[in-house]
């Protein structure tokens, strides 16, 4: 056994899939590990049960008499109150419902009256919607300090209407110090925007104590995969914009000549919205608040520290960071195989192992290019995961560096597959798989 550490952790939550039955590729059948949660989150048990409970009143929002559209309605505006309790946010901050982060922060930067300041380390959905009005790109330094001093050094050069950073690097996992770059902002002029997209899973935030201006995510990494996220902030640059979508429900009134548009949240939000979405993404966040934050940090700490331990051990295996002086690291542990290619691993480790982990450059790449990747590994870790799992990833790996793989692998369009392929996905994907 390859990993070092004895103490046995169990699951935070109970999950979807948590029982998931994969087939391998040599034949037989493994309960899945998901280490993919970076990218997806499964559904919170509370999530799914509230979309059950709510299906039968799934109806027309706003606007409609009849008993299910008063109780969609009723659930859709009180998710908003759910939202802003889980991310205290300020009374002169709105919640808007949106598809995800990416969506969110388009939105946003469609309301900003002045150039944006971003790292060169950002996702690329906080990195490419803000030359709308001006970007202006800082290289993030070896440090957190010599960064924050870069940061800086930009924000007073000239005037910025904004400075956007991400909460937990999507590759690396490490925090920025988002309450000190608030302060900064200010000083500087400037508002602050946080994708919390990998921060808001793993901490909790308050945007009222943080100063923090705006802040988005999403519902599918939030544990609430039913295509909803939200960009919550203050309502004087969105009600002076311009509607993210011209359409019904996000007007007062309307003439052949023009129109008067509502305000936020409305004004950014026409069209039919996701009911059951926006009830999903409040469950999880009502789930999430009554889970002791010391609680969710500890179990993520000890999982993540028990994998990177056991990552540690085996020979050409390179963990990734971007800053000496990280305070914080939520749980993702980014890595290399020294004679592998990142895709035919992942290929393998689902393949032989029943393994779900993420390769690739991650929608980061000016960052994988800083560190001089094309492409790298990543395993995150969430509220489902437990110690056995953990185990199983580094001994699976150690055995690929010992053994080599049992499979042959092949790249074929761009991604890497066990060939033969005997495991049957269309199938799967129709139903008719008995592990659904």
């Amino acid at each position: 056994m390859t990993a070092v550490a004895t103490k046995t952790c169990a699951p935070l939550a109970r999950v979807s899939g948590d029982d998931l039955q994969v087939p391998l590729v040599q034949g037989g059948t493994t309960t899945y590990a998901n280490f993919d949660y970076a990218a997806s989150a499964p559904a919170l048990a509370q999530v799914t049960d509230r979309v059950q409970q709510l299906l039968p009143f799934y109806a027309s929002v706003h606007r409609g008499a009849g008993y299910a559209s008063r109780i969609s309605t009723e659930c859709y505006e009180a998710a908003r109150g759910s939202v802003a309790r889980f991310l205290d946010a300020a009374d002169d901050q709105v919640v808007v419902f949106t598809r995800n982060t990416t969506d969110s922060l388009n939105l946003l930067a469609a309301c900003v009256p002045g150039d944006t300041v971003v790292l060169d380390i950002e996702h690329h959905a906080n990195f490419l919607p803000w030359t709308k009005h001006g970007r202006r790109v800082v290289r993030a330094a070896d440090t957190i300090e010599e960064t924050i001093r870069l940061l800086v050094a930009e924000l007073c050069s000239k005037p910025a209407a904004l400075l956007a950073v991400t909460g937990a690097s999507n590759v690396t996992g490490e925090v920025l110090p988002l309450e000190r770059l608030a302060q900064i902002a200010h000083q500087c002029g400037a508002r602050i925007l946080v994708d919390a997209a990998q921060l808001a899973p793993h901490r909790r935030i308050s945007l009222r104590a943080s100063g923090i201006d705006y802040l988005a995510f999403s519902g599918h990494k939030l544990y609430a995969p039913f295509g909803s996220g939200v960009l919550v902030g203050r309502r004087d640059w969105l009600d002076q914009a311009e509607p993210y979508l011209a359409g019904g429900g996000a007007v007062r009134e309307v003439t052949t000549t023009g129109a008067q548009w509502a305000p936020a949240p409305q004004r950014h939000e026409a069209g039919s919205p996701n009911v059951l979405g926006a009830a999903a993404l409040a469950a999880a966040c009502d789930a999430l608040c009554q889970i002791d934050p010391a609680t969710l940090i500890s179990h993520e700490r000890e999982l993540a520290d028990r994998l990177r331990a056991g990552l540690s051990a085996i020979p050409g295996v390179t963990q990734l960071r971007l800053w000496s002086d990280s305070p914080d690291v939520v749980g993702i542990v980014a890595f290399t195989l020294n004679g592998f290619a990142p895709g035919e691993v992942a290929a393998y480790l689902s393949a032989e192992h029943g393994i779900g982990i993420r390769d690739g450059r991650f929608c980061a790449h000016p960052l994988l290019a800083r560190l001089g990747l094309d492409g790298a590994l990543r395993a995150s870790i969430g509220l489902g995961s437990n110690s056995a799992d953990v185990d199983r990833l580094v001994q699976a790996v150690a055995t690929l560096v010992a053994n080599g793989p049992s499979w042959k692998y092949a790249k074929t369009d761009g991604l890497w597959n066990p060939t033969p392929e005997t495991r049957d996905f269309a199938d799967a994907a129709a139903g008719a798989a008995p592990c659904l």
